[in-house]
């Protein structure tokens, strides 16, 4: 039996329809009846047999931050997806981040090797690979720097630390470092946002650039990392490099819409930011942007998926074919 853990959110729901596709015996955790609905609503968008492939899902509700609940799931466990993680650039999350990504990912390990799975795949993130400025492109060899870096790249690499630990424990593993992930359903969450505010007239651009791939292309390449050979490595899974100002600029187009037309320039952010540091400290409301979205919004680093491509002959999707068939889920 395979688990999938965070199936209830974006790249979890969309393993899940691809792992129920090849009729496979599965277990997904869940927090909230809300969130399993979101999933089911995935479904919905990319089957027209939804109904009969989200009922093979065996529902667990469990925590991966609590040990005492997460035990029974992993009986009759052969393999493990590990999708869950909290995802925030906001410093005041970056306790809660530790706890999840780096103290969840421990818990998911080390019962997976008390459970003696056959393998774990773990969604990591581009966020923890090194930026080299020496090098072009960025990949799966760069040298990791925590200088500078923001709480989510700290506790993803976190988490692969206790990944790789457990490949030193026996367990046999793969990481997967995507790129920003873009897909439907998540409408108001995450990179789903884009899509929304786009079509609610959103005005501004920034430069900054960064890779980026479909969300279907990640679940795929998750199945061949997990049904392949490859065992103790790692993969970026990046599409494409593109400027925000040109992701922002295809959803535009593909809603048949006005462009965004106002240039988001480093003092823009840089002034923002602390402005909204302020409000939020007499509020208590999340900041609209924090220093690190500001420095993600102006920096450009490009990513290299060479070694997916050559070693398991992935062809990703071009991100604009990407985002006219998300921006067609997000008009159903």
């Amino acid at each position: 039996m395979i688990l999938v853990t965070g199936g209830t959110g974006l790249v979890g729901s969309h393993l899940l329809v691809r792992l129920t596709e090849q009729n496979n015996h599965i277990r997904a955790i869940y927090r909230t009846l809300e969130s399993i609905e979101k999933t089911k609503k995935i479904f919905s968008y990319e089957n027209t047999t939804s109904f009969d492939l989200f009922s093979k899902i065996e529902w667990v509700q469990a925590d991966i931050t609590d040990v005492p609940s997460m035990i029974p799931v992993f009986e009759g466990i052969t393999k493990v997806y590990h999708c869950a993680a909290l995802i925030s650039f906001d410093p005041k999350d970056y306790i809660e981040m530790r706890k999840v990504n780096i103290h969840g990912t421990a818990i998911v390990v080390n019962l997976s090797i008390d459970a003696k799975v056959d393998k774990l795949c773990f969604v990591s993130s581009i966020a923890s690979i090194g930026d080299d400025p020496k090098k072009e492109f960025a990949n799966e060899e760069n040298e990791w720097i925590q200088n500078d870096n923001n709480g989510y790249a700290i506790t993803k690499y976190g988490a692969e630390m206790e990944v790789w630990r457990a490949s030193q424990e026996g367990l046999d593993v793969v990481i997967a470092n995507p790129g920003v992930i873009l897909g439907g359903g998540f409408w108001d969450t995450g990179t789903g946002q884009l899509f929304s505010q786009v079509y609610k007239g959103f005005r501004y651009y920034a430069e900054g650039v960064t890779g980026f791939v479909g969300v279907h292309d990640v679940a795929l390449c998750l199945v061949k990392l997990m049904e392949g050979s490859s065992k103790n490595d790692r993969f970026v899974l990046v599409s494409e490099n593109k400027s925000y100002k040109e992701v922002l600029f295809s959803i535009a187009d593909a809603f048949k819409i006005n462009r965004p037309n106002k240039k988001i320039r480093k003092w823009h952010t840089s002034v923002f930011w602390r402005w909204e540091r302020i409000v939020s400290w007499l509020t208590s409301r999340k900041p609209k942007m924090t220093k690190e979205t500001s420095k993600t919004l102006n920096s450009k680093t490009y990513y290299s998926s060479e070694k997916i491509s050559k070693e398991l002959g992935v062809k990703f999707e071009r991100i604009d074919i990407v985002i006219k068939k998300e921006v067609d889920n997000f008009l159903r």
